[in-house]
């Protein structure tokens, strides 16, 4: 058995960002029972290296090959570095850092990632510079950006929208793309896990922007009800897509055989 482990709303609280009750306790069950999983989260706010010391210092036991983010996927995505980028300001910093341009003249592609307060404007140049050639890419596909205890469009929404108001296709750099799902089980693959072992189990809060695509890549899917959602009743249009439905994380029982 192995695990693809959420962070936001599945192993820290999304308002106060700390450990959800029996998160860090399930991630020493897996390095006890030495069970192959990878912590995928689509965090943009900090460099890889920062979030990862963060999820540390917090009191994870993770190593570092067990950890995975958008930003570590970006080049095989991007390809080019003249971008038009939007999103929270420790975003557009982190991009600044990797060498990125935020508002190339003529952007060979827009980047988007979360932010609760985007303007009319905004949306409106997204669409202008998708119009004039850009390709438009996501840094994740999250269905709900919760912020100050309210639940905001997340970046795959906002896709959605370009998307139709555009006519162009998006492309996702963390989950839920192929390609991130496919480095997850390349991770878990070096930690001893094989298909002929059984599908992983992908834990998350966000059904859509998670737990669809992961189910879409053969793998198992627990949705937890401590983040995104809060009731099943949220979830009855994709109820089959998921396997099991838990209020947290600790409700998850650690198990070698599935």
């Amino acid at each position: 058995m192995s695990y693809l482990i959420d962070v936001q709303g599945t192993l820290i609280d999304d308002e106060n960002k700390k450990p959800i009750e029996g998160a860090i306790d399930f991630i020493n069950a897996l390095n006890q029972a030495k069970i192959p999983y990878v912590v995928v989260t689509n965090n943009t706010k900090l460099t890889s290296e920062a979030f990862y010391k963060f999820l540390v210092d917090l009191g994870f036991d993770i190593p570092k090959e067990n950890y995975l983010d958008p930003f570590m996927s970006l080049e095989k995505i991007l390809n080019t570095h003249e971008t038009l980028c939007f999103g929270a300001d420790e975003f557009l910093h982190v991009m600044t850092t990797l060498g990125y341009e935020l508002q190339a003249k003529k952007p060979k592609a827009v980047v988007i990632a979360s932010k609760k307060d985007f303007s009319a404007d905004e949306y409106a140049l997204m669409i202008e510079s998708v119009l004039d050639g850009a390709r438009l890419v996501g840094m994740h596909a999250t269905s709900i950006y919760k912020k100050d205890k309210r639940r905001y469009p997340g970046v795959g929404a906002i896709l959605e929208m370009v998307s139709y108001a555009t006519g162009v296709k998006y492309e996702v750099v963390g989950k839920p793309s192929s390609l991130f799902y496919a480095q997850a089980k390349e991770l878990l693959k070096s930690q001893g896990w094989s298909p002929s072992q059984g599908k992983p189990i992908m834990i998350s809060d966000d059904v859509i922007g998670d737990l669809v695509g992961a189910k879409q890549e053969d793998i198992k899917t627990i949705l937890v009800l401590s983040g995104k959602c809060k009731t099943e009743k949220e979830v009855l249009h994709v109820r089959t897509m998921l396997d099991c439905i838990v209020p947290s994380i600790k409700d998850v029982k650690v198990t070698k055989n599935g």
